[in-house]
């Protein structure tokens, strides 16, 4: 079983990721956690990407297509995995399709709407870095740390107008995937507005 989880920021793709991981047994593979232990183990392709990204400039595709081939082609994939963050671009796409088969690729959609209650309620300590939401996980006392009391405050990518900002990013650059994997007659749409209960179960009944 191969997938891919596609979704916005929000969508509760990493909570979903994890939850399949342990059911089916298959590897949550992560780009963002490749290339921090690509860096760390100062690989060959590693050390490339630190250059990179130290020079502020984005990983080309060809670059992140290896070291997600490199990843693939480890023994606990035989069974499948779920790709997280890859592919980005339709090049990414195609390349991964002359790699690896896809079975599914699930697009975790969600309002606009839920994905600024859901972020724009967090709060993060100044101090710990301990997270709560205003909604889902409030502290005890309003704008304080339970844990050491320190000033809670909303990180500026979770103000409302950076949210919008990056759901339109988001929107324009996962069109043309959405299509290309349409097309490939893999994609399955899952409502991830729901409780994640209910998103699982959905999740579960569409891969079955």
């Amino acid at each position: 079983m191969n997938l891919i989880f596609l979704g916005p920021p929000g969508a509760g793709k990493g909570t979903m990721a994890f939850r399949a991981k342990e059911h089916f047994s298959i590897p949550h593979i992560s780009t963002g956690d490749l290339f921090r232990a690509a860096i760390k183990n100062q690989t060959e392709l590693g050390q490339k990407v630190k250059s990179i990204i130290d020079a502020g400039n984005l990983v080309p595709d060809e670059l992140t297509t290896a070291i997600v081939q490199e990843r693939l082609e480890n023994p606990d994939t035989k069974n499948g995995f779920i790709l997280d963050g890859f592919p980005r671009t339709l090049p990414q796409a195609e390349a991964l399709k002359e790699i690896t088969a896809i079975s599914n690729v699930i697009n975790f959609t969600v309002t606009e709407e839920e994905v600024i209650r859901r972020l724009s309620g967090r709060r993060v300590c100044r101090n710990c870095g301990e997270s709560y939401h205003v909604e889902f996980i409030p502290p005890a006392k309003e704008g304080v740390c339970d844990k050491c009391s320190g000033e809670l405050y909303t990180r500026d990518d979770d103000q409302i107008d950076a949210i919008k900002n990056r759901l339109s990013v988001y929107d324009n650059s996962m069109a043309p995937l959405i299509d290309f994997y349409k097309k490939e007659g893999n994609l399955i749409d899952v409502d991830s507005s729901q409780h994640p209960d209910k998103v699982f179960s959905d999740l579960k009944d569409a891969l079955s």
